[in-house]
C-alpha cells in the first residue's frame, strides 16, 4: 500500500540527518571507499541487482570483515540501502533471490561529487576565446576557470558578464569549446529550475525575488533566489531567467535561433540590463525588449518573474525599441 504524501514527509523529516551528522559519518576514508566500491560495483553490473557484502569487502582494501561491517553499517539508512529478499513476498525462488546493498540517493551524490572534482579537483584552464561579444563596448570575450568559477570576461574593458561554479570534472575529455558548451547547459540549467521554484543543489523550495538595489555597475535590476532548506542563493539579471518560457524559445525558434544550445552570453539580455526597463516600482514591473534577426519580442514580467504580457513588436515599435 502506498503512503500518504503527508505520510512521507513526515518519514522524510524523521529521517533527516544533521550536516554536522553527515560530515561525521563521511569523514572517514574506509566509508568513502565503501560508497566507491558500491558504485564500481553497480556500474559493472550494469542492472539494478544488489552488490551482495562478499563482493563489496573484496572491492576494499581491508583485511578485518568486522571492521569493514562496523563502517557498513554507518552508512545504512543515510547513504546505503540494505536490500532483504523474500520469496515469498517477491515471487523469486531461493535460487533468484539476491541479498545486498544499494544507493540511496545522498549516497550517489557523495560519490557523484568525488567523480564531479567538487572535494578533489583543482583545475585551472585559460584564457581561451569565448564566444560572442561584450554587450558594453563590442570587444571580443574571453575564459578562464580557475577556482571552481569560469569566468568569461571582455579582453578590451575587463568588464565580467558571466562568473559562475562548474565542477572540476566537467573539463575532463573535453575541448575548451565543448566545456563552453557543457557550462552554457549547466547554468541554463540552474536557473531554469530555480525560475521554477526548485533548488537545482538540494531540489528544496526557492523563493525568487526581484529589486532594484543593485552594487553591479549597469544593472538596475537583480533577481535574487534563495532556497529556504540549504540557503543556495543565484543572483543574475532578469534575461537569463526567461531562457526557458514558451514565448520567449518560440520567437527565437521561428527566427533560426535555438535558445536551448546557443551560449546564454551571446545575447546581452541575459546578462546586461541594456535590453531591461523599469516600468513601475510599486508595483514592481520590468520589460524586457528582446531582439532577433530584425525583430523583437517584448516580455513584461512582475516581481516574482511572472511573465504578465510576452508580444512581438510591429516594425515601428522595434525599431523605437532597439534604438
Amino acid at each position: 500500500m502506498s503512503r500518504s504524501v503527508d505520510e512521507a514527509v513526515d518519514h522524510a523529516d524523521d529521517a533527516d540527518l544533521a550536516p554536522a551528522e553527515a560530515f561525521a559519518l563521511l569523514g572517514n576514508e574506509t566509508r568513502i571507499e565503501i560508497l566507491q566500491a558500491l558504485h564500481e560495483a553497480t556500474i559493472e553490473r550494469g542492472d539494478d541487482t544488489p552488490i551482495q557484502f562478499s563482493e563489496l569487502y573484496d572491492r576494499v582494501d581491508l583485511d578485518d570483515s568486522a571492521h569493514f561491517n562496523y563502517h557498513l553499517k554507518q552508512l545504512l539508512d543515510h547513504f546505503v540501502r540494505k536490500v532483504e529478499c523474500d520469496p515469498d513476498e517477491s515471487g523469486a525462488t531461493a535460487d533468484d533471490c539476491v541479498e545486498g546493498y544499494e544507493f540511496r540517493t545522498p549516497g550517489w551524490k557523495v560519490v557523484r561529487s568525488v567523480f564531479a572534482g567538487t572535494f578533489t579537483g583543482r583545475s585551472e584552464l585559460g584564457p581561451f576565446d569565448a564566444p560572442g561579444t561584450c554587450y558594453e563596448c563590442g570587444g571580443a570575450l574571453e575564459a578562464r576557470y580557475a577556482n571552481e568559477l569560469l569566468t568569461i570576461a571582455c579582453a578590451d574593458c575587463g568588464r565580467t558578464p558571466v562568473n559562475y561554479p562548474f565542477p572540476p570534472g566537467g573539463l575532463a575529455d573535453r575541448t575548451p569549446a565543448e566545456f563552453l558548451d557543457a557550462f552554457h547547459h549547466h547554468v541554463r540549467h540552474h536557473y531554469c529550475l530555480a525560475a521554477d521554484g526548485v533548488c537545482p543543489e538540494c531540489m528544496g523550495r526557492v523563493e525568487t525575488t526581484l529589486g532594484t538595489d543593485t552594487a553591479v555597475p549597469g544593472q538596475d535590476v537583480v533577481v535574487e533566489h534563495v532556497c529556504g532548506r540549504c540557503d543556495n542563493r543565484l543572483t543574475s539579471a532578469v534575461g537569463v531567467n526567461l531562457l526557458d518560457t514558451a514565448p520567449v524559445l518560440t520567437f527565437f525558434s521561428e527566427r533560426g535561433v535555438d535558445l536551448t544550445t546557443d551560449p546564454f552570453w551571446t545575447h546581452p539580455w541575459t546578462v546586461s540590463d541594456v535590453h531591461t526597463t523599469v516600468v513601475s516600482t510599486d508595483p514592481l514591473r520590468i520589460r524586457l525588449d528582446l531582439p532577433c534577426a530584425g525583430d523583437v519580442i517584448r516580455v513584461t514580467v512582475d516581481e516574482t518573474l511572472k511573465v504578465l504580457d510576452a508580444e512581438p513588436l510591429d516594425d515601428a515599435e522595434a525599431t523605437d525599441a532597439t534604438a
